[in-house]
């Protein structure tokens, strides 16, 4: 097994942040099953270092100094994956874990990152390791052996997604092309949005997003709820049983009774989308009466990063052709 190089003592963190609820199901029924995608973001920054190191940033569990530029990457988040290639540290990044998908550049490999290996981690040799929340007890033991960890918090808002841009930006010597990816992003995200609201007005829609077979849905407090919610669209799972989670369960009934005016599935093909009327009563509801029934991809709607526009663009779609049929 290599020994990563050694690094001063400086990246050691200041811990005190508290402990997060467990893992939403979001960030496991979707993230573990997401498909490949097929949209694609805005062409990746020009590569090149614009930073001064070392640098100190406030990652989830609070400060962490990097003394160098970092060349070697190990990324296992997808999200985080798909914003390094967005800012120009593609290049930097030497493994990513198995559900790195996208973009196709992408080094992904079969390291995990719900139960990461310190040990396989190691073997990339890596100056940086980026880790999701839910495996946040795997960075002591990181830098126990040297090797300095940014843990990253699933994004609550979009302005939670724009800062961990440039908190990337700024980890890995791009913070100027991370700001201006940031600013990308939230300048076509409204201007969508806008763009939907000026061709069909305020709307008077409810809807219900489907993460699984077994009726999981996200609430507005979440941010997929939030994309949803700058259309203006009324979510149904904000009133279900189990709403305090954010990603309740709900029933056929409810959802029956509830009669959204849209269904979006964010798992599932073509034949799955058919099989929602083919539910008991589900042909009464107004969404699968109007085929108002829309399949999401699953990448795109599970993770906040760059192609959080094409999210926008999918559902701001959807919104047109419903409130403008």
């Amino acid at each position: 097994m290599r020994i990563p190089r050694p690094f001063a003592q400086d990246h050691r963190r200041r811990r005190g942040a508290p402990a997060p609820p467990p893992a939403a199901l979001l960030g496991l029924a979707l993230a573990l099953t997401a498909c490949g995608a097929t949209d694609s973001a805005s062409e990746p920054a020009e590569t090149g270092s614009d930073g001064a190191f070392p640098v100190t940033v406030d990652d989830a569990l609070g400060e962490v100094t990097i003394e160098a530029e970092p060349e070697r990457i190990v990324s296992l988040s997808p999200t985080a994956t798909e914003m390094l290639f967005a800012i120009g540290a593609g290049e930097q990044v030497e493994a990513a874990d198995e559900y790195s998908n996208f973009p196709e550049d992408a080094p992904t490999t079969d390291l995990s990152g719900f139960t990461p290996n310190v040990e396989a981690i190691v073997e990339y040799d890596p100056d940086l390791v980026l880790l999701a929340r839910s495996s946040e007890d795997t960075a002591p033991q990181l830098e126990d052996v040297g090797v300095p960890v940014l843990v990253m918090d699933d994004a609550a808002t979009l302005d939670d997604a724009y800062a961990q841009m440039r908190l990337l930006g700024e980890a890995t010597g791009h913070a100027e092309a991370a700001d201006a990816e940031a600013e990308r992003v939230e300048a076509e995200f409204d201007a969508v949005v806008e763009s939907v609201r000026e061709d069909v007005g305020e709307v008077d829609l409810t809807f219900y997003q489907e993460l699984d077979d077994s009726l999981y849905s996200a609430t507005s407090g979440t941010f997929v709820g939030q994309i949803y919610q700058a259309f203006g669209l009324e979510n149904i799972a904000d009133a279900a049983d189990g709403a305090d989670s954010g990603y309740p369960q709900l029933s056929p009934e409810y959802v029956v009774d509830e009669n959204p005016d849209l269904i979006f599935l964010s798992y599932g093909d073509e034949e799955t989308v058919s099989s929602v009327g083919e539910r008991p009563a589900f042909d009464t509801v107004t969404a699968v009466e109007e085929d108002a029934v829309y399949l999401l991809d699953a990448d795109i709607a599970s993770r906040w990063g760059p192609r959080v526009v094409d999210f926008a663009e999918l559902v701001g779609d959807a919104v047109r052709e419903t409130a403008g049929g």
